[in-house]
């Protein structure tokens, strides 16, 4: 209200102990602020929660501008770092002891343990009896106060120590005030007035800015005065109207020389007791930051600074530096602080629950597929999720009260995005059950990691008994069939080749010789070849042949067994495109995300969507047809069909999931206890007791099996037999090298003896050629005879 009134008649406000940021808008020109303002100290308390990663605090504050400025202030600077405010606790102006037992019990319902107290400085401490009284004192609280603290504190310290003792583990903030031999000197002044009584308060910081204030105004009024101006006022009508008629502002009269005396304020700049004294252009001090200081003790310590430029440190701020660098939690630093309780170890900063408020965690109450999570004739909620939460609550390292509460009526399975809504909206603290992890769903809540990979998937009827009358083929890809085709006439041009010479099954008329060898080479594959192998490398071929066969047949074997147990569905369904074509109905689960994805995403007229709600209903469903009052197919969640399935031989799982999800707990948004249970779950993972717990409800008569169309085996490939095939041709390119490099030894042998080389057709290519192939047609033993005849022949010549 002074500031309106400064306003109107031109006359400078100068104030060293409103901290209120919003004092310093366009709409008080006249306003100067000798003293840091609540935004600057706000953005302290804002670095020092995020130092310790403490995600939300509950701000108790003063309930007038001061009070609600400065916590909106702190809100601003939390919510630039990702924090936040979770509850606001005003009291009122003129509190009592009441009031704060008050809001403190209200606090204690709550699940943050940080406090920020933002109220006038009070010489009783009544806030902190408040506190003893209360026992909220202990190691899961964290109080930071704002610099009313500091000031009451230094209004009776060191005179009154004992009062310390309540304050065990407090955090507040205390104007800095750099040493100099000013300060020191007019300290020690002090002092003696306080030994002579004549002065009954310590000297606070605001103190000192009250003593710079008025050097600030005594030499801007004399600078005034030097450069000519007047004290001279004349009527102004700016204040006509604005209040009641028995104030008589009317009267009051504008200063001629107050924007010129605004002006020499602003550009004030000298050094006082707080430090150099100079202005920023939104008026403000520019100040030299914050001590941070702890109670231990009975002793206040400084545990570090805080100024605009530097962020936390544990050097003081070097004076003048007014040029603000880039702050990260990496060049933060804070000397060791002693909490509440006396403990270094920094406290958690929330409580999920106690004895008095346990946590509230709800679960659906299903109808169907009870496994998954259901109460019991006792009264007991049981079921697959339930064991897993208990498992994981164990691995999280601290006691978790809470209680369990039911969601739905359990006729028929709950709607799950209302489920979710009910921890937004603050009614469940938690849900845990079979919840999918949606888009939507992650717009509310935090999900913990999820416990079970899912998705969405379509059921059909199936029917063993077709099959095809050319199935098999299908074990081998077209390319594998042409190879192992092309490789058997190989092997029989070859075994000829090698076998011709020295096997009597080999040789006759020509006929009977093609006849001979591609009978031989195909009736190894069932070992009913009459033909045995002589020559040393035929009978190499062929062992790495009938090798290579071995396996080949194996293969084969096995993939078409695979293929004939398979089952084939009789559905013309072969996806979700031709579902969604069909124009028939699909069937859904009561109570699953299946339907919305299927209407909004899909855009799936909801009149084609039939509801179901047990697995009877299932299977009458499908077993009736999508034409006779059924459906043609279901699209639900991987597990739900799973288990569906595990004792229904007539219906099957086509393709393969076309969502990706999964299932997980859900929190509150920014709960500290999702990132612990997600922990937790990754454990319980790795350990393999998440097995143990599926097998233990979903094995005892069988794990469910992925029935799906598409888990026909693949068609073997030549890529998978490449190896044998290469072996096999190095193997036969390498005897038929051998076979051919003997065969011309031999030639060149026999021709010496038997060609006149004089003769120019003995030369020709072409008679060579022909002669050669003459002579290996000759058999192996025939060649032999005629080289030992010319060995025999040869000495008697030499002889005569």
């Amino acid at each position: 209200m002074i500031s309106f009134i400064s306003n109107g008649l031109h006359v400078p406000l100068i104030s060293y102990a409103a901290t209120d940021p919003t004092l310093s808008s366009l709409q008080f020109p006249f306003f100067l602020r000798t003293t840091q303002s609540d935004q600057s100290q706000m953005e302290a308390v804002a670095d020092i929660v995020y130092f310790y990663e403490w995600k939300e605090v509950i701000a108790i504050f003063l309930d007038d501008d001061y009070g609600r400025n400065g916590i909106a202030a702190l809100n601003d600077a939390l919510t630039n770092k990702m924090l936040k405010i979770s509850y606001k606790l005003p009291l009122p102006i003129n509190y009592d002891i009441t009031d704060i037992m008050y809001v403190l019990n209200q606090s204690k319902s709550l699940g943050p343990r940080v406090f920020v107290v933002h109220i006038n400085p009070d010489s009783q401490l009544r806030f902190f009896n408040a506190v003893h009284k209360l026992k909220m004192n202990g190691s899961n609280y964290v109080w930071l106060m704002t610099d009313w603290f500091s000031t009451t504190l230094d209004s009776f310290y060191p005179k009154n120590r004992s009062v310390l003792s309540t304050l065990e583990g407090v955090v507040s903030l205390r104007p800095y005030i750099p040493q100099s031999a000013q300060k020191r000197a007019f300290l020690a002044r002090w002092r003696k007035l306080l030994q002579n009584e004549l002065v009954h308060s310590g000297l606070t910081a605001y103190g000192l800015y009250a003593y710079d204030t008025v050097w600030v105004v005594a030499r801007s009024i004399d600078n005034l005065l030097q450069q000519g101006g007047n004290i001279s006022f004349s009527l102004s009508n700016m204040l006509n109207g604005t209040t009641s008629d028995k104030l008589q502002l009317g009267k009051l009269k504008e200063f001629d020389g107050g924007g010129l005396l605004m002006n020499i304020l602003s550009l004030t700049n000298f050094t006082g007791l707080t430090g150099k004294i100079h202005f920023s252009q939104d008026r403000n001090l520019i100040g030299s930051g914050y001590e941070v200081i702890n109670i231990v003790k009975q002793e206040i310590h400084t545990v570090g600074y805080w100024s605009n430029f530097s962020g936390l440190s544990v050097l003081p701020p070097k004076p003048l530096q007014n040029k603000e660098t880039a702050v990260t939690k990496l060049n933060q630093n804070l000397k060791s602080v002693s909490w509440p309780g006396g403990k270094s170890e920094t406290p958690r900063g929330w409580v999920i629950g106690n004895d008095e408020r346990p946590l509230r965690i709800g679960f659906p109450r299903r109808a169907s597929f009870t496994e998954f999570v259901t109460l019991n004739a006792s009264h007991n909620v049981q079921g697959y999720c339930i064991d897993l939460f208990y498992e994981a609550r164990k691995l999280v390292p601290y006691d978790i009260p809470f209680t369990f509460l039911p969601f739905g009526s359990g006729l028929a399975n709950p709607d799950y995005d209302a489920f979710v809504n009910m921890v937004a909206t603050d009614v469940f603290d938690a849900a845990v059950g079979d919840i999918a992890i949606v888009t939507n769903r992650t717009r509310m809540v935090d999900f913990t990691q999820p416990y079970v990979s899912t998705g969405l998937v379509i059921v059909a009827p199936i029917d063993t008994s077709e099959s095809s009358a050319w199935v098999f083929l299908k074990p081998f890809t077209l390319e594998m069939w042409g190879v192992t085709a092309l490789s058997f006439l190989i092997i029989a041009v070859v075994i000829w080749i090698l076998e011709h010479r020295v096997n009597e099954d080999f040789r006759g008329p020509p006929k009977r010789q093609i006849t001979t060898m591609f009978l031989f080479s195909f009736s190894t594959l069932f070992k009913t070849n009459q033909e045995n192998t002589v020559s040393t490398l035929g009978r190499m071929v062929m062992v790495v042949w009938l090798f290579l066969l071995l396996v080949i047949t194996s293969s084969y074997t096995a993939s078409l067994t695979s293929i004939l147990t398979v089952q084939q569905l009789s559905s013309p369904i072969t996806g979700i495109d031709s579902l969604i074509a069909s124009n028939s109905l699909i069937g859904y689960q009561v109570g699953s995300f299946a339907y919305s994805y299927l209407k909004d995403i899909l855009n799936i007229a909801p009149s084609r969507l039939k509801s179901l709600r047990s697995p009877e209903e299932f299977e009458a469903a499908l077993r009736q047809g999508s034409g006779n009052g059924g459906v043609m197919a279901i699209v639900d969640e991987l597990p739900y069909m799973e288990l569906f399935l595990q004792n229904r031989t007539d219906f099957g799982i086509i393709g393969r999931p076309f969502t990706k999800s999964g299932w997980g707990f859900a929190f509150k948004k920014d709960s500290p206890l999702a990132n612990d249970m997600s922990t937790a779950i990754l454990k319980l993972a790795e350990s393999g007791k998440l097995q143990e717990i599926h097998e233990k409800w979903f094995c005892q008569l069988g794990c469910p099996t992925d029935r799906r169309k598409d888990s026909v085996p693949d068609q073997l490939q030549l890529s998978s037999f490449w190896a044998l095939y290469l072996l096999s041709g190095a193997v036969t390119v390498l005897a038929l090298l051998i076979f051919l490099l003997k065969s011309i030894r031999q030639y060149i042998r026999y021709k010496r003896n038997h060609t006149d080389l004089s003769s120019p057709s003995n030369t020709r290519c072409s008679h060579v050629i022909y002669s050669f192939f003459d002579f290996i047609d000759e058999k192996e033993e025939a060649i032999k005879r005629i080289f030992a005849q010319q060995d025999n022949a040869q000495p008697q010549t030499n002889g005569s």
